[in-house]
């Protein structure tokens, strides 16, 4: 059983993990990112839509609204210097139907109330102008909004992290944590055995066993309201050799907001490829398998603002889980990212159901928690 101190562990080498540690590391903070997976951003990161949000949808002042502007703008500036790749194209969000055009001046409100730019509505000949391929009776357009490769951001944020001294051990699970003397005292599964680890401080970036970490470390989860509820998203892509299918969209295209989700959506990735999804149901599992009949209903909801789709086969992709506060049925819950002395954990720093704007905001969560760190 070895053992070695650090000043910072950070728990998770996902997105925000890895911006942590990237934000955190430097020549007078040593820091150590956990990663149980054989490699980094092979969790939640790796089945992210890779969208760049603008900060519409979230309640004004909350942490998802926030960090979500913040994190944009400064996610935006990151790949631009990094050369990470990544596009500014745009989404409207549609109303399908008259009586969904009030949910859009909703949202347009809320957006701007978040401080979001390059918002306007468009009614329908404007959307038709710009989007042939949609039909809409009005849409809601982000500029602002955008698509990143996921893992080539990752892979910058690693290569930050360790050129400022942050080092990445794979294959270490964390299943222990006791409060020591001065910090905390971290037991690793390792493949050959066990490790303990010593730091003054630890970051739960865990994802979703954020809330496990959570407890380990103490916590009632269920008293601090942070149980985590996994909630499963599809995606489907259209089935290969079904040939022309007319024009198709430059922009992300979004229906107006369901309860769990943001509805089936149409989104492009950096080679070009759309995909649809995701839909939302809450799991007790992480089984990531797609049930291929769920494509007709998936068909018959991008056909809604999509007419091209009509009756073309659309298969199953990929699938993720979102690490959601919000219990099915319940309303909205934001962000969590406390320092935890409160709850009777000083020096944990709780980064807890980090779902969607997540990735936008990570680097806006980085800067949140060097504070709480100081």
């Amino acid at each position: 059983m070895g053992q070695a101190g650090f000043d910072v562990v950070v728990i998770g080498a996902g997105v925000i993990g890895l911006s942590i540690a990237a934000r955190l590391a430097s020549d007078r903070r040593s820091v150590l990112i956990l990663e149980r997976d054989s490699g980094f951003a092979r969790g939640i990161t790796s089945r992210n839509s890779e969208v760049i949000h603008a900060g519409i949808y979230y309640p004004a002042g909350s942490l998802k609204a926030t960090s979500c502007v913040e994190g944009r703008a400064q996610l935006y500036a990151w790949c631009e210097a990094r050369g990470v790749p990544h596009s500014r194209l745009g989404k409207l969000i549609v109303a399908s139907d008259e009586d969904e055009i009030s949910t859009l001046d909703d949202l347009l409100v809320r957006g701007e109330a978040n401080g979001v730019s390059g918002l306007r509505l468009l009614d329908a000949d404007a959307v038709a102008r710009l989007e042939p391929a949609v039909r809409a009776e009005a849409a809601l357009e982000s500029s602002e909004t955008g698509i990143v490769d996921a893992y080539e951001l990752c892979l910058s944020l690693l290569a930050a992290a360790e050129a400022r001294g942050a080092v990445l051990a794979l294959e270490r699970e964390v299943v222990g944590l006791e409060q020591a003397a001065v910090g905390w005292r971290i037991e690793v599964s390792t493949p050959s055995g066990s490790e303990v680890i010593e730091a003054t401080c630890v970051i739960d970036a865990a994802g979703l066993a954020a809330d496990h970490i959570a407890s380990l470390a103490g916590i009632d989860v269920d008293a601090a309201g942070w149980r985590q509820h996994p909630c499963k998203g599809d995606y489907f892509v259209v089935a290969p050799g079904t040939g022309k299918r007319g024009r198709l969209p430059s922009r992300l295209i979004y229906p107006v907001p369901q309860q769990a989700g943001l509805g089936i959506h149409a989104t492009l990735d950096m080679a070009g490829r759309i995909r649809f999804g995701p839909d939302a149901e809450y799991v007790s599992d992480a089984d990531m398998s797609i049930d291929p009949a769920k494509g007709s209903a998936f068909s018959a909801a991008a056909s809604r603002y999509l007419p091209s789709l009509t009756g073309v086969p659309l298969v199953p992709d990929y699938a993720g889980i979102r690490p959601k506060l919000a219990a099915e049925g319940e309303a909205f819950r934001d962000f969590v990212v406390e320092e935890a002395s409160s709850l009777g954990a000083p020096g944990l720093i709780a980064c807890v159901g980090i779902e969607s704007p997540g990735l936008t905001a990570a680097l806006a969560l980085a800067a949140r928690v060097e504070t709480l760190l100081t």
